[in-house]
Formats: C-alpha cells, structure tokens, sequence
C-alpha cells in the first residue's frame, strides 16, 4: 500500500509554451521548478502520473551530512540550510527537525569506518563526532545492544516524504509555476540541433531548456534519445509504526535496521543493511559497472529473478512521438512490500531497544531506487542534446539533498552561478 500524499491541486490547463519544462514531478523536479518561478523564469512540471508518488513520498526523511562522500558533502551542508529555511520559504510544515542523525557500530571494523570518515571531512567544519558505548546510552536510553562506538551529527535531521512534496509544488506555483500531472513527455522535440520543445501524451509545448528529473525513469527516457544514463533498480521496504513513546528523536542506524521519529508520534523503520535487488535487463547490459560495488555489498545483496524481469522486457525502450509511451503504461511504480525484510528490521531493532517490541505496525510499503555506479547523482547539461539538462540518479539521497540539487539544476538550467561546484555530478563522469 503506497503511503497516503497530502493532495495539490495542480493546473488542468495545457500551456502551449513556456521558458523551461521540468520532466517529473518528483521532489527534485519541484524544487527546481520552485527557484526558477521565484527568480521569475516561466516553468512547466509535466507530470506523468501524481506529484511525489513514487521516491519522493517512499524514503526514510533522513537530511544527513553524516557518511556522505566528500565530493558530495558540500551538496548536503547547503540543503541542510535550505531546508531548515522551507517552512518560511513555502508558508508550510514539511515537518522538518534538525534532531541529529546517529549510526551506531556492533564492530570495530564499522567504527574504524566512521573513524575514517570524521579524518577525511575534518577541515569542513561539521558537528559530527564519535560515540563511545556510554554516550549512545545517554543519547538512546533503553538500550541492550552491544555496541562498540558510533558517530553523531546533532545537526543533520528530518523531514515528512509524504507532504514536503505537496507543499514545494504549493509554493512554487504560487510563485507562477504551472504543474501538470497525469501528462507523460514521450520524447523531445528538436530545431536546429538543439531543445525546442516536448512532445506529451496532450500534444506539444515549446520551451527553450529542458530539465529531465526523472527518477529512475529517466535511463529510458534518455535511452531513447541515444543517450545513455547508468542506473540500476534497487527496492526498499519501509514500515510506519502507530504513535508510541520511543527512546529518542534522533534517527538511528545501525548495520541491519534504522528507525526515526515521526510527526505524527511513530517511527519509520527499514532493514538498512539488505539491498533488495530485482533483476531486470539492465543487469545484463551494464551490470559490470557494479562489480565493485557488489563485491563490497554481497552479503547484503537480495537478488531476485521474476516477475521485475518480464515487466521490464514488456516496456518498449524505443519508441516515437505519436505511440504511447512506457510512462503511459506505468504511471505510478509500486513495487511490492517485502514483508520478511521488513520483520527481519523490527526483530533486529526489537533486540537493541526493547520498547520496540510491543509497537503496533500500521502500514507498509516499497520504493524503487536509481543507483549511479558511484552512488552519486547526475546533475549536469547533456553535452549531446544541447538544452536538456538532467538531474537524477540520486541513489537513495535525493529527497535529504533535495533543495540544493533542485537549485544547482535550476542553476545549470539558466546559467547562474551554481550553489556548489558542480564537477562531481558531471554525466561525463560515468
């Protein structure tokens, strides 16, 4: 059961033209569409099933610098401050909390890992730093896990999945934004070797740049237009508990669960350490791009063969302005739960704090995942089709990052001094 999204009203009208389209209207989508209305650039959101149905509304919450890649940490520092400005910026709750995010280590291995990070990011001013056994008990009392350290951000935080979203496309189209929901872009259109426009499911809008925000979608799109984008699917299982009194507000993670507060008194908990993988034809094709990766991962790798695979080979990956396109057959990606995944974390969580034990589940669902061979994000212009600029490939980050990235999108869009350097999200890169 997919988790219940405040609802928008977005525009039932078509407009013919407009400055910029946006492909998606997941979070990264409407965070761009939001800074370029507030800069005064005439933006379109096509949308091809609901606003924030698919990753933005099915992720953990967690805004961590905690962990991140050094080339991606300037990223998070800055969203860390967009996003404890959203409330004022949108004139809405997005139920941010800057409450600390804590990963806690059963090995000294896992600690010499966080011990590593804290040494590479050590000229960046963070507020991060290790936990001995002691100072977990203090901060998450309640405990009977044996653990041997952690690390903690007290500034990285948390936000609400299920109505950030709707409040970002609120805002932006109060600030003249239009969005346009159950409206597919099946292809672009071109004039004089570079983005003149969109051809939709509705027919054609004119614009002169194209922002392609479109999750994991966006290998297809791209693919179809010879450009290749890799990502792999990856599927997480989350659960939401009913309102319980808990033994912290601060998100924790551990090696196999990790649990957060919720606005509404619950938590929202995940197996963090099994990588549920479904395999589709992309495996074949570039899954040797993530050989490092899987061997580093393997203990933690679900594979699945089955069903994923024949839907997949059902979507057409060529196709033309006038058929319909795979985002018409597939509005909305709703994986399915993996329920024994989902025990597997409570049993777990269950074992290092015991107050678990007794909650009471209250709903469950999937997300699908796109997955760099890096694990970074692709935020850059397509040197091959002048004009498009894409932003995807978030591989499990993009709702924390999310207002930085929209705004170093919108940024590479109008050509403005980006908010970060953005040479580590280059496509050229893969």
């Amino acid at each position: 059961m997919a988790p219940v999204i405040v609802p928008v009203q977005t525009s039932i009208d078509f407009p013919p033209s407009t400055t910029v389209v946006v492909i998606g209207g997941g979070i990264i989508g409407l965070t761009a569409a939001l800074t370029l209305a507030e800069r005064g650039i005439p933006v379109v959101v096509l949308e091809k099933g609901r606003i924030g149905a698919e990753q933005s509304s099915r992720n953990l919450g967690w805004i961590r610098k905690t962990g991140r890649d050094k080339h991606d940490l300037p990223l998070s520092v800055e969203s860390d401050r967009l996003w404890s400005e959203m409330p004022q910026r949108l004139g809405a709750d997005v139920g941010y909390s800057q409450a600390g995010i804590m990963y806690v280590a059963r090995t000294e291995a896992e600690m010499a890992g966080h011990e590593t990070w804290i040494k590479s990011v050590g000229g960046r001013s963070l507020d991060s730093r290790l936990l001995s056994p002691a100072n977990i008990a203090e901060l998450v009392p309640g405990g009977s896990g044996k653990w041997v350290g952690g690390i903690f951000t007290p500034s990285d935080g948390r936000a609400e999945p299920q109505f950030a979203s709707s409040a970002i496309a609120r805002a932006a189209m109060a600030k003249g934004a239009v969005i346009v929901e159950n409206c597919a872009v099946r292809t672009l259109e071109m004039s004089a070797g570079r983005v003149s426009g969109v051809m939709t499911e509705r027919g054609e809008i004119r614009c002169e740049q194209v922002l392609l925000a479109g999750g994991m979608w966006s290998r297809r799109f791209l693919g179809n237009h010879g450009v290749s984008l890799p990502t792999l699917p990856l599927v997480a299982s989350v659960f939401r508990t009913a309102p319980m009194q808990g033994p912290t507000d601060i998100a924790v993670g551990a090696s196999d669960f990790s649990f957060r507060k919720r606005h509404d008194g619950g938590y929202t908990i995940t197996q963090r350490g099994a990588l549920y993988a479904p395999l589709v034809l992309d495996h074949l094709l570039i899954g040797y791009r993530y050989l490092p990766t899987l061997r580093a991962q393997w203990n933690n790798v679900r594979l699945s063969f089955g069903r994923d695979f024949v839907n997949d080979l059902s979507l057409a990956r060529r196709w033309t302005a006038g058929a319909r396109s795979p985002f018409e057959r597939v509005r909305t990606m709703d994986p399915p739960v993996n329920e024994g995944l989902n025990a597997e974390a409570l049993r777990n969580l269950s074992k290092a704090w015991p107050v678990f034990n007794s909650v009471e589940v209250k709903q469950s669902w999937a997300g699908m995942i796109d997955v760099t061979p890096d694990s970074l994000p692709v935020i850059s212009p397509v040197a091959r089709i002048p004009g498009l600029t894409l932003a995807s490939g978030f591989s499990g980050h993009g709702f924390g990052t999310s207002p930085a990235a929209g705004q170093l999108a919108a940024d590479l869009v109008t050509g403005s001094a980006p908010i970060v350097d953005p040479t580590p999200y280059r496509l050229e890169r893969l």
